[in-house]
């Protein structure tokens, strides 16, 4: 697989993420800590946001002074772009998150350890998909066409999908799960797991848990094909989407009270899929640069939050004018 990564580059990376986790799960993860306020979440995910930068201008640096300047500002440029696409499909799955945690009435205080782990579970997952991708891509370049279909499919199903009117409890993998656990009725406290009489029981927590983790699988199917239409270089790929996915906890509490204001997300980030769809499906044919691309997927996201704030005011003139 070829790569810009050096092993300068990669333990830099792991450190960068070791300090990220550990100030992520020592200071905001502690008990007495387990809830932030939208002040702190919004502070939080620009301390998230000002590190990915920094980490883009450290790579910069390095890449300009070892390869020169036309390759440090495509890979910087392919960096950002990656970063900026993981970081809007994430929305989508803090979405979810919320989803999951209102069906199954799981309070705040006890929100902190699901998100601990489900961001653990995802910077594992997402490290082992994208390895796995790499290698596919180099071993069959004809894959990124089904990438490119499976994109384009994607898109389209989110933007013209019907809203599920069937609870989550209702899904078959909840019901397969609650069938073949030994659970408790109700919750205790942050366990997943507890004795009653000596017998081992899962919590209704775990079960949480266990559908985190599978809402990231799902999406990482999405967002990682997403990202080799950009790069088919391993590093940049692993750096941009562990970078995105580091601030999940941060952004999760930003839109815990206002998600209900951001309706129109999905239409853009089904544009943005078709996009990146369409792009893998013609690389033989036309070459989209990636500055064009990062243009195109921050025009989207942009306009997509501009129809939304319209959406939103019109919306609140009619609450007012009855």
């Amino acid at each position: 697989m070829q790569t810009v990564g050096t092993p300068l580059l990669w333990g830099s990376f792991a450190v960068v993420v070791l300090i990220m986790l550990a100030i992520d799960l020592l200071l905001q993860g502690r008990r007495g800590a387990q809830t932030m306020s939208f002040k702190q979440a919004a502070i939080w995910s620009l301390i998230w946001i000002s590190v990915s930068l920094l980490f883009s201008a450290a790579f910069w640096w390095y890449l300009e002074g070892s390869a020169g300047r036309e390759v440090a500002n495509t890979q910087t440029l392919a960096f950002l772009t990656g970063y900026v696409l993981e970081k809007a499909l994430a929305v989508d799955n803090v979405f979810v998150w919320l989803m999951l945690f209102s069906y199954f009435s799981i309070p705040a205080n006890l929100q902190r350890r699901v998100l601990i782990y489900g961001v653990l579970g995802a910077i594992v997952l997402r490290t082992i998909m994208i390895f796995a991708g790499s290698w596919l891509v180099t071993q069959f370049s004809w894959i990124l066409y089904v990438f490119g279909a499976f994109l384009l499919f994607t898109g389209l199903k989110m933007a013209f999908a019907k809203e599920d009117e069937g609870g989550v409890g209702e899904k078959p993998v909840v019901r397969w799960l609650r069938s073949h656990l030994r659970m408790t009725e109700s919750l205790e406290g942050e366990k997943f797991f507890t004795r009653k009489n000596g017998v081992l029981f899962a919590t209704p927590l775990l079960l949480v848990l266990i559908m985190v983790e599978l809402s990231d699988v799902i999406f990482a199917v999405d967002s990682i094909p997403a990202i080799f239409a950009v790069t088919t270089d391993p590093f940049i790929v692993l750096t941009s989407n562990l970078f995105a996915i580091l601030g999940l906890r941060a952004m999760y509490f930003l839109l815990a009270n206002v998600a209900e204001r951001f309706s129109m997300l999905k239409y853009g980030l089904a544009i943005v899929l078709v996009f990146i769809g369409i792009k893998m499906l013609i690389i033989d044919l036309y070459h989209i640069p990636v500055g064009i691309s990062l243009g195109v997927i921050g025009a989207i996201l942009a306009s997509t939050l501009l129809v939304n704030v319209w959406v939103n005011h019109r919306n609140d003139q009619k609450k007012i004018s009855k």
